[in-house]
């Protein structure tokens, strides 16, 4: 089993981003957090793409060998 196939501890800053209280930040504020969230939400998802298609071409490899 590689290092990638087990589960990581969620960091501290993710854990603490969900405990962070809301109400203090103006509509503007919160659709700057919105925004920037959806665009990790893109990258996280265009890194796991990219992990996917690495490890299945990988994968392909070394069942032909």
């Amino acid at each position: 089993m590689d290092d990638d196939d087990l589960p990581r501890r969620q960091g501290g800053v993710l854990a603490a981003l969900t405990r962070e209280p809301l109400d203090p930040l103006s509509v503007d504020e919160l659709d700057d957090r919105i925004a920037a969230l959806e665009a990790e939400i893109a990258r996280v998802k265009a890194h796991k793409a990219a992990a996917t298609s690495h490890k299945a071409v990988a994968e392909a490899l070394f069942r032909k060998g």
